[in-house]
């Protein structure tokens, strides 16, 4: 792993913390707050999630017309091109797949270390510049604009009766379409909310909402 793929380490223990001052500390506070929300949030991150989701969909395109090439195929060498076409999808599926579960735990890493340097004090001038409303925004977008339509391909389109009772294959591709579309907006979804709620919970000290405990048939907090 290269040197600009390797995260920031989690703040020292308070026993071994060799800060200066203060202002060092929410320097160097800063600064990793910053490398660790641009790793998470950044347009760049979009980009690549939803290349990899690309990638992912255009190999479930040629799965899905090794399916429709075994339907109508009635000779050897149809069917060899359907497991040729078929071998060429799993390729482009099976990769995708991985780098997007690596990328989901590489995030969760960084959502403990947001939450572990956020927590060592309160620097409302520079944490202004963490919160990127816009990016966030985009993020929740366009990832509910590709939810919706993954569910309609998923759902809709096979229900409304367009796809022929009989087009097994067309209906494993559109409906794997629709999943694979689904999947990614709802990575993109996760994503804008947890980075909202670390905005909230850490930068602007918004208290998280206290459990109901049940006593004696009462809530209490």
């Amino acid at each position: 792993m290269s040197r600009r793929a390797q995260l920031p380490p989690p703040p020292p223990p308070v026993e071994i913390r060799s800060w200066p001052d203060r202002e060092a500390m929410l320097t160097d506070r800063a600064a990793v707050l910053g490398e660790l929300v641009r790793a998470h949030v950044a347009p760049g991150r979009l980009a690549m999630l939803w290349l990899w989701g690309s990638i992912c969909a255009l190999g479930w395109l040629l799965v899905g017309t090794a399916f429709i090439t075994f339907e109508e195929s009635y000779d050897v060498i149809s069917a060899g091109i359907g497991v040729i076409i078929a071998a060429m999808g799993v390729g482009c599926v099976v990769p995708a797949v991985i780098v997007v579960v690596v990328g989901l735990r590489r995030d969760r890493r960084i959502r403990r270390l947001l939450d572990a340097w956020g927590a060592l004090a309160r620097d409302p001038a520079r944490d202004a510049a963490l919160r990127m409303p816009g990016v966030s925004l985009a993020w929740l977008l366009m990832s509910f604009a590709l939810c919706a339509a993954g569910l309609y391909a998923c759902f809709a389109v096979p229900a409304s009766g367009v796809l022929d009772g009989d087009a097994y294959g067309l209906a494993v591709l559109v409906m794997g379409l629709g999943l694979t579309g689904w999947i990614v907006g709802l990575i993109g979804l996760v994503k804008a909310f947890a980075h909202r709620r670390w905005v909230l919970r850490v930068l602007a000290g918004v208290p998280a909402p206290e459990p109901l405990i049940s006593v004696g048939g009462g809530a209490h907090r």
